[in-house]
């Protein structure tokens, strides 16, 4: 029997394949990459082709004994690594180390891990695909001498430790933008007014809008103005000049991608990009149903929202099985990519729609459940009918005013069927009866005017940088989750409840390099480079040219940027506090993790004390100040100055005001989407934050404890089975003896 080697990357999916194949087959992991520059050096020859050098990773010595050691004694060896550039560069490696020959046919690839997947992909095995290699290197070497180049820099010019790199530096970038627009946004005030109208005594009643006056847009801005409109409606003849009834349809979404994937999972699941993507993996790699193992997804670092033939009649048949045939259109649905696209792979599916998620839901953590279902409802919904309503809008006259009335009403459900009930309400904007043009209505009452205050921007969140990175180009599939965790471990940003924030920190830099690498450190920059990179893949543009472009360029910018950054380090800041180990006064620095107060004496003294940034306003417990706080994740929360003395904490900021029912302190909670509103912070006030009953997520961690604790246990009762064994054999002997 002939004995072949497959190698992939990561445990996990070595054992859901070997369960897949039975006997001629060894799979092992390459725990992912083992070869990669020197982190000590800038390991790239500019004066020679930019040639890369390369060094095994340092702890994986064995591992590579144990695979060359595998593979001498293989009569085939196929790498089997992810079906992307990173996966095609990761096989490229093993090759080099095991000593295979790159235009041999031992590269192989599968978007999803079942059975008949890879034993179809050992069919057709191939030579490793150079131009993605070379697309990958090419990143890489780019971001190495962006982030070695210009990281002494910063260290020269604003202090040690700090990093910079191409893409992070942009997303910072357009969070600080957008904090500056946030900072200096001026609300305005206006006010809307509605009123409840009926055709007669008792028929249905409905709302409309003031829109219009004197044929122009109405505008209120003050009290005073809403009150004289509100006097003229009360006196008004309403009647209807216009009556509009007509069908409308909304059609399915598409398929998700991965960054639709994590801004679906961020609104709906509150997962984080790396939450998502870490769960994700797990159904792609392999679950364990039953007695056997299966990938539930597809490939999840995609950016295409093509589905295969085969996978489209499955779920047009399952569609008309479970819902029925109205359900499922005459024609497949079929949705367009973004135009930056590489359609490398699929869409992200199941790889079965007939394995429901209730099917599963017992073999799988909460978080891998309620992430396969959001998968699987999504790939049905995208190939069930439209769903379709009966939509009516009237113009009313009212004196010299102008109201609208709009209303819809579902007739088919269609995908929505799918829909959570949240979805559902939002559907529709309630019935407006039809009512003929030329008929009068009755005032059943004019609401009172409703006071606005137009908002700033939103910030940014999780899931809307990753739609902003997406639309503009910045990064590719597999790197929106690892940018995000990048710029925060950095200290760069912090997360303020749900919202991304640039710190000072981050401001600082991110100022600097935009001032001095402006063509550089930008959006469209970015976005020229990924399409590049893009390039290169597909055997379009030569990865030389490439660096050689953008090396010249960057090299001129350092020089010139080392000569007119100032050197000296601006004066430190004086804080008033005495140092109480030396008695000098203490200063104000900067770390990573934001301000701190330090004694100017290092090294002699070393003392150093968080520096309290207050919000004004005084804790409900010992009257302290209450101060911005951070967590060892650099999540933001608020407590005492008085700590340890006062436990005041609080997730929500806290604020002056006080609970109109209970008289405790209000809260600014905020919401999925990034909206704040007030909560009371007495838990038993039925304005306070609703609290859902806690069911503990199941982690890695915990399963791995459980292990120890039955191994534990079992460990005890072996012990004690043999303990109570020799005292039975010893009591047998002493009785033998004692008969004797």
């Amino acid at each position: 029997m002939s004995n072949n080697l497959i190698i992939v990357e990561s445990p996990t999916k070595s054992k859901t394949i070997t369960k897949f194949l039975r006997g001629g087959y060894t799979v092992k992991a390459s725990m992912g990459h083992l070869r990669d520059l020197k982190k000590s050096t800038l390991s790239v020859d500019v004066e020679h082709d930019f040639q890369p050098e390369y060094i095994n990773i340092r702890g994986k010595g064995d591992l590579i004994r144990e695979l060359k050691a595998a593979a001498a004694k293989a009569d085939k060896v196929y790498l089997a690594t992810d079906p992307d550039r990173e996966g095609e560069a990761i096989s490229w490696h093993l090759a080099h180390i095991l000593g295979i020959n790159e235009k041999e046919l031992c590269r192989i690839a599968f978007h999803e891990i079942t059975s008949s997947a890879v034993k179809e992909a050992l069919k057709h095995p191939r030579t490793i695909d150079m131009d993605m290699v070379d697309a990958q290197q090419t990143r890489r070497i780019i971001d190495r001498l962006v982030g070695y180049k210009l990281s002494p820099l910063l260290w020269r010019k604003v202090r040690k430790g700090l990093s910079a790199g191409r893409v992070q530096s942009v997303a910072v970038k357009i969070i600080a933008d957008r904090d500056k627009e946030i900072e200096a946004f001026v609300p305005e005030e206006y006010w809307t007014v509605k009123v409840k109208l009926r055709e007669e005594a008792k028929a249905p009643i409905f709302e409309a809008d003031v829109v219009k006056k004197d044929g122009a847009k109405l505008e209120l801005h003050t009290a005073a103005e809403t009150v004289a409109v509100e006097n003229d409606l009360q006196q008004a003849a309403y009647s209807v000049v216009n009556a509009v009834k007509k069908p409308v349809t909304r059609r399915p979404p598409a398929p998700f991608t991965t960054s639709t994937l994590q801004q679906e999972a961020a609104h709906r699941l509150n997962f984080t990009t790396r939450r998502t993507m870490l769960v994700a993996q797990q159904l792609y790699e392999g679950v364990s149903i039953g007695r056997t193992s299966v990938g539930l997804i597809t490939y999840m670092r995609t950016d295409s929202t093509r589905l295969a033939a085969e996978a489209l009649t499955s779920i047009r048949e399952f569609v008309s099985q479970l819902f029925g045939g109205e359900y499922c259109p005459a024609k497949p649905n079929f949705f367009s990519n973004k135009n930056n696209a590489q359609d490398a792979h699929e869409a992200i599916r199941p790889t079965s729609i007939t394995r429901t998620p209730s099917e599963v839901e017992k073999y799988l953590t909460k978080e891998q459940y309620r992430l396969y279902k959001l998968i699987w409802d999504r790939t049905m919904a995208c190939q069930m009918a439209p769903a379709k309503y009966d939509q009516t809008t009237l113009q009313i006259a009212a004196g010299n005013y102008e109201l609208k009335a709009s209303g819809s009403v579902m007739t088919f459900d269609g995908f929505m069927r799918l829909a959570d009930k949240k979805d559902m309400k939002k559907e529709g904007s309630g019935p407006v009866p039809y009512i003929e043009p030329g008929r009068s209505l009755v005032l059943h009452k004019v609401e009172h005017g409703v006071q606005h205050f137009t908002e700033p921007p939103a910030s940014y969140t999780e899931a809307s940088l990753v739609k902003k990175m997406e639309e503009e180009g910045i990064g590719r599939p597999s790197t929106y989750a690892p940018i995000i965790q990048t710029i925060q471990s950095r200290g760069y940003v912090v997360k303020d409840g749900k919202k991304l924030v640039a710190t000072d920190l981050g401001k600082k830099v991110v100022d600097l390099l935009t001032t001095y690498f402006g063509s550089i450190i930008n959006i469209p920059y970015s976005a020229a480079m990924e399409t590049e990179l893009d390039e290169i893949a597909e055997h379009k543009e030569d990865k030389l040219t490439v660096l050689r472009n953008f090396y010249g360029p960057f090299e001129a910018l350092l020089e010139k940027a080392d000569k007119v950054i100032p050197k000296d380090p601006p004066p430190l800041e004086k804080s008033g506090v005495i140092c109480e180990k030396c008695g000098r006064e203490m200063v104000i620095r900067e770390g990573r993790y934001g301000k701190f107060l330090a004694c100017p004496g290092f090294p002699e003294c070393r003392n150093t004390k968080p520096l309290l940034e207050k919000i004004g306003v005084s804790c409900p417990q010992c009257g302290g100040d209450i101060t911005v706080r951070h967590t060892r994740t650099n999540k933001v929360f608020y407590g005492c100055s008085n700590y340890p003395e006062c436990k005041f904490t609080s997730w929500d900021k806290p604020t002056n005001e006080t609970c109109p029912k209970c008289g405790h302190m209000l809260l600014e909670h905020a919401e999925r989407g990034g909206k704040v509103r007030r909560v009371c912070s007495n838990p038993d006030c039925e304005d306070a934050l609703s609290k859902r009953p806690s069911r503990k997520k199941t982690t890695t961690a915990d399963l791995l404890k459980v292990k120890k604790v039955v191994k534990g246990r079992e460990t005890r009762k072996t012990a004690a089975k043999k303990t109570s064994a020799r005292k039975t054999a010893s009591a047998a002997t002493k009785s033998k003896a004692a008969r004797k």
